[in-house]
């Protein structure tokens, strides 16, 4: 009966060790301040003693503020009996299920579910050996159900692999098996690398290189005209305006030293971040390799390191063109890196300042005072619009929201864009501007689609309201398809036996990221009550939609493999959180209906997934890599293992029954 109270001493103590620290530095400067010439040494003794005085209070304070919260769990361990890893985690089981909802954000899913969900916690039970798994970053995501079920955080690019304990429970029941949690629930998705940028590694970098010498100037210039003499590179990623970029090259190399005249840093970083990402392009690499064998190696991630030790100053200097350009380029580079968590903190930065500079508005909303200005903005509006792909594309790879609200933006369209998006990106003549690496259209479409089904306000959503949200969705999706041309016009489905005279890479891209639309707008009906409460009516509805988010998974994995052989090297980061988002849907498929004639051949398909994925993402991938490509591989082989057990387990209990 007492511990309430000690926890509310604790806090208390908590605040006051907060406050201790003003108290002793304000009285001393105060003492200090107050005391007359004539009594000054005796005063400032005085105001010394009291000083040291204050000081031991505080040291006191300190210590008992540090010690009860620490003593806390141990008094939990003695008299319940819980382990003290885990024993804020059963918080809920002890106390007031409102005291630990407090420190929670309002608009959180948990702060608002906490209320109505069951006690989830027995799976972490003392007699339970299972590892003890970090829960992620989700204090902004909304939970991915499959049927009813809460699996996970939203993270559908890159799958769900923060399973919640029901969906642990429901993949055991299902399944029979204990879930691999360090396989199937790590604390972080095996897809989500980090450059491991631990502060050794950073601190060797700087040791082994001047953090204020650029790259070799001529090897700069080799790749810059490689990329201003590839209209496809130029045509996808629109990170430069020539023209300008000379001006950039001039600012950077204008003066070598440790000091920098007005906005240099930018021109620096500017032309560190084009070098590292140009140079992983294989097109442009094996134009600059074999067009000289004079260029001087790049090395990506001690150049990163000297982008990232120059970052401080960017952020000094005002915003200008070239800090926007340099942080959305490393914004790129980290992305095709695979690592998610540092493209989230520059996507934010290049955002801010493209918003500061106006990009946000189109040219008829700017102030462009001549021709200079224009060319300018409309580099800015470039720069705003692979932002915002990418923005978009993170807020369902991670569950965070997206930093771009599109009610501050104008969307309308490049000029032009519509005429252009369909033509033959590699058709080198004549130049038709930009087309960015997504159609815009269907970034726009995802916005709407994290915007209306995923976002925390979505929570309060019926049944009748999300459904209808996920028809209009789907309404949007289906506007944008028929508008493609006939010879690029996704299909609705995709199997072996259908063809596709015109595969390339942007066919890929255009696929993939179809398909990925329809499951995420599809697979939101997994949230719908009805599939609790069997209402016959509504299940109807339910039902097909998350059929349509299934059959949308089966076509892209048959897509990628039937264009395997235009697939290009070197883009295990970019194309792996397609195939694991279809694999991972038809999994939970699978483990909803074994006994369905198609979960066998669902099950052949994720047999044929590992192998073709390693053909395809294995070839040329740096050794460095291979560990992370092994990390995937061993997901995907569980993920098969369950789901052969959810079917033999389903046929073996309908066989004891049929006896």
């Amino acid at each position: 009966g007492w511990e309430p109270a000690f926890v509310e001493l604790s806090e208390a103590l908590n605040w006051a060790g907060c406050l201790a620290p003003i108290t002793p530095v304000t009285y001393f400067i105060i003492s200090q301040s107050l005391c007359t010439s004539n009594f000054q040494f005796v005063s400032s003794l005085e105001a010394t003693v009291d000083f040291i005085i204050w000081s031991a209070v505080e040291l006191a304070v300190t210590l008992t503020c540090v010690g009860i919260p620490t003593i806390r769990p141990l008094y939990r361990t003695i008299v319940h009996g819980s382990h003290l890893e885990s024993a804020d985690d059963r918080y809920l089981q002890h106390g007031d299920s409102n005291h630990y909802t407090r420190f929670l954000p309002r608009d959180s899913p948990q702060s608002l579910e906490a209320s109505t969900t069951t006690n989830t916690t027995a799976s972490n039970s003392p007699g339970n050996t299972q590892p003890h798994i970090q829960p992620p970053d989700s204090s902004s995501s909304v939970r991915v159900h499959f049927a009813g079920k809460a699996l996970g955080v939203i993270s559908f690019l890159t799958g769900t692999p923060f399973l919640f304990p029901e969906g642990q429970e429901w993949i055991k029941a299902r399944t029979g098996q204990h879930v691999a949690i360090e396989k199937l629930c790590p604390a972080r998705a095996p897809w989500d690398k980090e450059r491991g940028q631990s502060f050794n590694t950073f601190l060797m970098n700087m040791n082994t290189c001047n953090p204020y010498e650029l790259p070799d100037r001529e090897t700069v210039q080799m790749y810059f005209q490689a990329y201003k003499s590839s209209r496809v590179m130029r045509r996808i990623f629109p990170i430069i305006d020539p023209e300008l970029f000379e001006e950039t090259l001039h600012t950077a190399y204008s003066q070598f030293s440790s000091t920098f005249k007005y906005d240099q840093a930018s021109a620096r970083v500017c032309v560190i971040a084009f070098v590292i990402f140009v140079s992983r392009l294989p097109d442009l690499n094996d134009k600059v390799s074999a067009s000289t064998m004079s260029a001087t190696p790049i090395n990506h991630d001690q150049l990163a390191t000297k982008a990232q030790f120059l970052m401080s100053q960017v952020l000094q200097e005002s915003a200008n063109l070239d800090a926007a350009q340099a942080i959305t380029i490393l914004t790129l580079f980290e992305l095709s890196s695979g690592n998610m968590r540092t493209t989230n903190y520059f996507g934010a930065i290049a955002t801010r300042l493209i918003f500061m500079l106006g990009g946000n508005l189109s040219n008829s909303h700017a102030i462009l005072t001549d021709k200079r200005s224009e060319q300018k903005h409309t580099q800015l509006r470039n720069l705003f619009w692979i932002c915002y792909t990418i923005d978009k594309d993170l807020a369902l790879r991670t569950g965070q929201p997206p930093t771009i609200i599109d009610e501050n933006c104008d969307l309308t369209l490049p000029p032009g864009y519509l005429d252009r998006a369909f033509l033959d990106v590699e058709n080198e003549d004549p130049w038709y501007g930009p087309v960015f690496p997504f159609d815009l259209r269907l970034s726009i479409i995802k916005a709407r689609a994290h915007r209306e089904l995923y976002s925390v306000s979505c929570l309060q959503k019926s049944d009748a309201e999300l459904l209808k949200s996920i028809r209009e969705l789907d309404d949007a999706l289906e506007e944008w398809r028929l508008s493609v041309p006939p010879e690029w016009r996704p299909t609705m489905s995709f199997s072996s036996e259908t063809s596709d005279p015109n595969m390339g890479m942007q066919t890929v891209m255009l696929r993939l990221n179809y398909h990925l639309c329809m499951t995420i707008i599809h697979q939101a009906s997994g949230r719908c009550k009805a599939w609790m409460q069997g209402q016959s009516g509504m299940m109807d509805g339910v039902s097909s939609s998350m059929a349509l988010s299934v059959e949308a998974s089966r076509s892209s994995l048959c897509y990628l493999e039937a264009a395997e052989h235009v697939v290009v090297d070197g883009v295990f980061w970019t194309l792996i959180f397609y195939p694991i988002s279809a694999l991972l849907t038809i999994f939970c498929s699978i483990l909803q209906n074994p006994l369905d004639p198609h979960s066998r051949e669902d099950l052949g398909r994720l047999n044929v997934a590992t192998v073709m994925m390693e053909r395809i993402f294995s070839r040329k991938l740096p050794e460095s890599e291979l560990v992370h490509f092994k990390l995937v591989a061993d997901f995907i082989v569980e993920l098969k293992r369950l789901a052969e057990c959810a079917i033999d387990k389903a046929w073996a209990e309908q066989r004891a029954a049929s006896h």
